[in-house]
């Protein structure tokens, strides 16, 4: 009888250490999962790292005409707390709607403005309107709209650009603000059908 009460004794010990290291081995399973799941951020959608740092970065950028237009202006871009902010004035502009982007390079040294080379889109996603779940380019910021007298202002805000961090997904230096003569429709790939450059400014510190 008391041979038969050790053994029972001996296997509920067995079954309850296997229980217990099976049900740790299930909980450390699940976290690195929960964990690897947080950690899969779509590279389109990085954002800047810095916010709450306190620090402010500005930049101002003069706009040149190009291809024979009279369109000139100024951008401000502001950095504070991971968020850049872009303020652009722009005059001398037909009445209607023009797309603007951030091109590659602050290179505008070309009668016609291609010297900033393309769209700036270092994540290789398609051309679109910014925030579309088909993608979008990192210079995709849109259209902006003149008034009769030919001037026009446009405010935008993204925590997916950064001025100076180094990060070639976020960072806006060295890059250029590009004006068309035409709408952007958001749909030809690659260019949004935006028509030639009528102004251009190098985003430099």
């Amino acid at each position: 009888m008391k041979k038969t009460l050790f053994i029972l004794l001996m296997l509920s010990f067995v079954i309850t250490t296997s229980c217990k290291k099976d049900k740790k081995e299930t909980e450390v399973i699940t976290e690195e999962t929960v964990n690897e799941s947080q950690n899969t951020t779509p590279t389109a959608n990085k954002v800047n790292p810095n916010k709450s740092k306190g620090e402010i970065k500005k930049i101002k950028v003069a706009l040149e005409s190009k291809s024979g237009s009279t369109v000139t202006g100024n951008a401000v871009f502001t950095e504070e707390n991971g968020v850049v902010s872009m303020v652009i004035l722009l005059e001398g502009l037909t009445e209607g709607t023009h797309a603007i982007h951030l091109h590659e390079k602050a290179d505008c040294s070309a009668a016609d403005g291609t010297s900033s080379g393309g769209h700036w889109n270092p994540t290789a996603q398609p051309h679109g309107q910014w925030g579309s779940a088909e993608g979008y380019h990192k210079g995709d910021i849109g259209n902006i709209v003149a008034n009769a007298n030919g001037r026009a202002t446009k405010s935008f805000s993204t925590d997916q650009w950064c001025i100076g961090c180094g990060d070639a997904e976020l960072d806006i230096v060295g890059k250029a603000i590009i004006v068309h003569e035409s709408t952007d429709d958001f749909k030809t790939q690659p260019t949004g059908n935006a028509g030639g450059r009528v102004s251009c400014g190098g985003i430099i510190q």
